[in-house]
């Protein structure tokens, strides 16, 4: 089915709801960061280039990309998650607490290194930056019994006043399922979107989930492709073995696929042009715009719809990036001409 006729006053109504709406983000904190460097020379030590650094910079990833886009968005972010006492977790907190992110349930884990993405990225006076090599550098949190108690008295008190919860599993082991389903028996009227990259089988009972194509591929040991009946099945499958009420595939310059139980499967064509800058963080731009449209009273097709502009909008920006209203409004003038 192809991608249904919209109204641009309600989807205006709806954007216009964001201001000051609390929103949840349970989740893995990652900092992602840039540097930067022109190409000097090759090395006589390698056969590899020499670069001059000419700047770096930390910005927010994971959940914590997230809770950035959110907080662009005008919403109210409440973060669940933790950070270690080193130089990328000072410098979340310190973003974090500039753009007036309630930080009140972070948590500071001695021994834990908060897990950091480094791209590097060379280029010349005359030429584009490219990234070159991504150093990774990652710890994982094994939870205990009090540390599961702890973590569900105070979302018990953090959750009173969330009109939705992301729930966002890079895999580093304080996002538990069992907490996920807590949060949504605790708010069985707020939806709880999920976005896991490496455990989507394993969670059950949330309002909806927003993988991209290659993790539904992952989960099921499936290889979908150009295959819309393969990605027909699997769509029906994960709605069918995980409760859902709504799935939202992302499908990169195929846009998405929007699936609901009982209802036709909406295709979503991407927004703007299939010629992609970087698609870093763009999921972590589309959950958010969706928990946020569904938390403010959108139906999944708005919600989808909404989150696919901003999806189309991110991906032209180069590293992680977040959008506004204002580029969405912008987003729905230039569709409907």
């Amino acid at each position: 089915m192809g991608s249904p006729s919209f109204s641009m006053p309600r989807l205006r109504e709806i954007l216009r709801g964001f201001s000051g709406c609390l929103v949840a983000v349970y989740g893995d904190l990652v900092a992602d960061e840039f540097i930067y460097g022109e190409i000097s020379r090759v090395s006589r030590e390698a056969p590899v280039l020499i670069l001059s650094q000419r700047e770096s910079r930390i910005v927010p990833g994971g959940a914590a990309n997230a809770v950035n886009n959110l907080s662009a968005l005008g919403a109210t972010p409440v973060v669940f998650g933790i950070l270690g006492i080193d130089g990328s977790g000072k410098e979340l907190l310190r973003q974090f607490r500039r753009n007036r992110v309630e930080c009140g349930f972070i948590r500071k884990v001695p021994g834990y290194q908060t897990p950091t993405k480094t791209r590097v990225l060379a280029g010349s006076v005359h030429s584009a930056r490219q990234q070159v090599l991504r150093l990774d550098r990652e710890s994982q949190f094994v939870h205990r019994r009090e540390t599961l108690a702890s973590l569900w008295s105070e979302m018990q008190r953090g959750l009173t006043s969330c009109r939705g919860v992301i729930v966002s599993d890079y895999g580093f082991g304080y996002v538990h399922r069992d907490i996920a389903t807590r949060i949504a028996h605790h708010l069985n009227k707020a939806p709880i979107v999920l976005d896991s990259r490496f455990q989507l089988t394993k969670y059950s009972g949330l309002t909806a989930a927003t993988p991209n194509e290659p993790e539904v591929e992952e989960a099921l040991g499936i290889r979908i492709g150009s295959d819309l009946s393969r990605l027909e099945s699997a769509g029906r499958t994960l709605l069918r073995t995980q409760k859902l009420r709504a799935l939202l595939i992302t499908r990169g310059r195929h846009g998405m696929a929007l699936f609901e139980p009982r209802r036709p499967t909406v295709h979503i064509p991407i927004f703007g042009t299939d010629e992609i800058a970087d698609v870093t963080g763009a999921g972590d731009t589309v959950i958010a715009v969706f928990t946020l449209s569904l938390a403010v009273g959108a139906s999944f097709l708005e919600a989808a719809r909404l989150a696919n502009y901003a999806g189309g909008i991110v991906v032209m920006k180069r590293g992680t990036a977040t959008v506004n209203v204002a580029e969405l409004e912008a987003a729905l003038v230039k569709d409907r001409q």
